[in-house]
């Protein structure tokens, strides 16, 4: 069975990316894309996957959803293969042409839905009103579009419910995976880790705020932004006033991330209301300690006292056990490693193979 993998974009690579190149390698499918940055890609360690861009998009929002999402429903590749995984936020526009298929939701498109008001708050009025013009505009068309997936698969019980409330489907829970077997601990080191994109969504400034207090604390943070998306603003502003003990190293190759994780005493991550998150699970996969906000997907992966603790997104909290984990991050090694275990890529493996084979086997009966 040739299968073929649709994604937004191969810009920043983050979870859902990363998602995207272990199942291409699974299936031994093709990927089919809009932007495409291969250094990246390189950098990951996926460089022998197939990857076939439809075209760049403008670097300008929401004119570069707008393009991937006319790429998407424009292209026809209905006669190459025989199944089709959409993944992102507009891949899903391909749909209607590419049956039988399963749409691996990483979340609704949280600016059309739950974090409508919070993406309006933070424009200027004039390009307040475009938004609210765009979003009126496409998101009926991408539920026309939705309206030909066939099953929605989708990254945590968090997320489910999101499609639930706004989709109105049911999704089958398949956490994303984690090659395991890659990481190590090789010690626990003097500085904490964060790994995500540079979006206002990640509250990456809740971070630096609470290490700013701690000064005899380090903090590393990995991750980029795409050009041309809402988080160039706050890149900027985050990227300019850093403290001493702060460090943002962008993008890193996938040794360099393996050997971080390795080498950090502890990771910390307080994105909004996270759809899955990976990042804490590989942090547990190397043996260390997680500071998670107590919110969406953090809730399923993160055991508060075991594997770390579960905080409200409050500065002073996080200072408090960032300090309490300090004392001996070593002795929630062996419960990391524990859960980690049950995000293993095997898992995973197994799951999609048996949700696409029903599916392939139920549309062609």
């Amino acid at each position: 069975m040739k299968v073929a993998i649709f994604h937004d974009y191969f810009g920043a690579i983050g979870g859902g990316e990363k998602l995207v190149l272990m199942l291409a390698k699974y299936f031994k499918a093709d990927v089919i894309t809009t932007d495409l940055n291969m250094e990246s890609i390189k950098k990951m360690g996926y460089s022998d996957i197939r990857i076939i861009s439809l075209g760049k998009t403008p670097k300008v929002p929401p004119l570069k959803q707008i393009a991937a999402s006319f790429y998407f429903a424009a292209c026809d590749f209905s006669k190459e293969y025989d199944f089709f995984i959409f993944s992102g936020n507009w891949a899903h526009f391909a749909a209607k042409k590419h049956k039988p298929n399963l749409y691996y939701c990483h979340t609704p498109t949280r600016a059309f839905y739950d974090l409508y008001e919070t993406f309006i708050s933070r424009q200027p009025f004039l390009i307040s009103i475009f938004f609210r013009i765009w979003v009126r505009l496409h998101r009926p068309v991408s539920e026309y579009y939705l309206s030909h997936v066939c099953k929605i698969v989708t990254n945590s019980r968090n997320t489910s419910t999101r499609i639930k409330k706004y989709f109105h489907r049911d999704a089958e829970v398949i956490y994303p995976p984690v090659e395991t077997s890659k990481f190590t601990c090789k010690e626990y080191g003097d500085f904490w880790l964060s790994v995500n994109r540079l979006y206002p969504e990640k509250r990456v400034e809740i971070q630096i705020e609470a290490f700013k207090k701690m000064p005899e604390e380090k903090l590393v943070i990995v991750g980029g932004y795409s050009k041309g998306d809402h988080a160039k603003g706050y890149a900027k502003n985050i990227l300019d006033n850093l403290p001493e003990n702060i460090k943002v190293l962008g993008e890193v190759s996938e040794t360099e991330l393996l050997d971080l994780y390795s080498r950090c005493k502890g990771f910390i991550c307080t994105a909004m209301d996270e759809d899955f998150g990976m990042t804490p699970v590989e942090a547990m996969a190397s043996g260390k300690p997680v500071v998670a906000v107590n919110e969406g997907g953090f809730k399923e992966t993160v055991i508060g006292g075991k594997t770390g603790m579960l905080v409200e997104a409050d500065i002073q909290n996080i200072i408090r056990e960032v300090k309490n984990i300090s004392k001996n991050p070593s002795r929630y090694g062996n419960e990391c490693f524990k859960r980690a275990a049950m995000f293993d890529l095997s898992n995973f493996e197994n799951a999609m193979k048996k949700s696409v084979a029903r599916e392939n086997w139920y549309k062609n009966k």
